[in-house]
C-alpha cells in the first residue's frame, strides 16, 4: 500500500502556486516560482526537493519542474478551496478582493472536505433560491454599513419581505411565461445553469458524475474556443473541459441572474 504524504500550508502554498504556472507555460522554473511566491531561491530549491521525493512533482535540479498526476489533483483541491473561500468573501460578504485573496490563502489550508462540501451548497443556494440572490446579499452589505448608527434594526424589514415577495412573483412568471430548458453547449461564457438531466448510461454517464455533475448542480460556463470542440466550465468549484459531444448529452434549466 502506497504511504499517503500530508503537506503543509507552506508546501501547498508552492504547489499552488506550481500549478498556476504550469498552467500558463506548461513547465514552471524556480525563478518563476521564488517570483511568484516572493521568496529566495534557496527557500524554493528545499521546496522542489521535499514535493519531488513525496511524488507531487517530477524535479531535478536546473531542470524544468512539472506536476505528477498526484500533484495535479492536489493542487486542483487546493486552488478549489481558495476560490469558494475567495467567493464567500467577495460575493456574499462584500470584502474587499484584495483583503479576500490573502485571507482565503491562509484559511485554504484548514478547511476539511465536509465544509467545503457546505460552503459551495451554500453559495449554490444564495444564487438559486428565490428567497434570496444578489438583492438579499446586498441588503447584507447596507446592514452593515448602518447597522452601528440605527437604533431601529428592524424598522427596513417590512419592506424588505415585500420586495423578495415581489421578485419572486415576478421570477414565477418569467418562468411560466418562458421555456428555459436547454442544452449545455447552447449556453454562452458567463450563463449558469441547473442541471436537469444527462442523458445516456456506460462510461461517459459514469465519467460526469464522478466530476460532479449531477441533477440539481449549478453549472456555470467558463469558455468556448472558436472551434467549438469543447466546453470548459465550473461545477461544484471543479474547472472541467467537456467535449461538444458530452456538453450535448446534459439538459440544464438556465439560470437568469438579471432578477436576482
Amino acid at each position: 500500500m502506497r504511504k499517503i504524504h500530508k503537506l503543509s500550508a507552506n508546501m501547498e502554498d508552492y504547489l499552488e502556486a506550481i500549478f498556476h504556472i504550469v498552467s500558463k507555460k506548461q513547465a514552471a522554473r524556480a525563478k518563476d516560482i521564488a517570483k511568484r511566491l516572493k521568496v529566495n531561491n534557496s527557500s524554493v530549491t528545499g521546496a522542489l526537493r521535499t514535493l519531488g521525493e513525496k511524488g507531487f512533482i517530477n524535479y531535478a535540479p536546473y531542470d524544468l519542474i512539472t506536476l505528477t498526476s498526484r500533484g495535479t489533483a492536489l493542487a486542483g483541491e487546493i486552488i478549489r478551496k481558495h476560490e469558494a473561500l475567495r467567493d464567500l468573501f467577495v460575493k456574499v460578504l462584500y470584502v474587499d478582493s484584495t483583503e479576500a485573496e490573502e485571507a482565503a490563502c491562509k484559511m485554504e489550508h484548514a478547511v476539511s472536505p465536509m465544509i467545503l462540501d457546505r460552503l459551495i451548497r451554500f453559495m449554490e443556494f444564495m444564487e438559486s433560491c428565490p428567497r434570496s440572490g444578489e438583492n438579499w446579499i446586498k441588503d447584507f452589505w447596507k446592514n452593515c454599513e448602518t447597522a452601528c448608527h440605527n437604533d431601529k434594526p428592524y424598522q427596513n424589514c417590512e419592506a424588505c419581505i415585500s420586495r423578495c415577495l415581489a421578485d419572486f412573483k415576478a421570477k414565477k412568471k418569467l418562468l411560466e411565461n418562458r421555456s428555459k430548458e436547454t442544452l449545455l453547449n447552447k449556453l454562452t461564457p458567463g450563463q449558469k445553469g441547473k442541471i436537469l438531466k444527462i442523458k445516456g448510461d456506460g462510461e461517459i454517464s459514469k465519467r460526469l458524475t464522478a466530476m460532479g455533475l449531477m441533477p440539481g448542480s449549478l453549472i456555470e460556463v467558463e469558455n468556448i474556443p472558436p472551434t467549438g470542440e469543447y466546453v470548459e466550465v465550473k461545477v461544484r468549484g471543479y474547472h472541467i473541459t467537456l467535449r461538444n459531444d458530452e456538453a450535448l448529452r446534459i439538459t440544464v434549466e438556465l439560470y437568469d441572474s438579471a432578477g436576482a
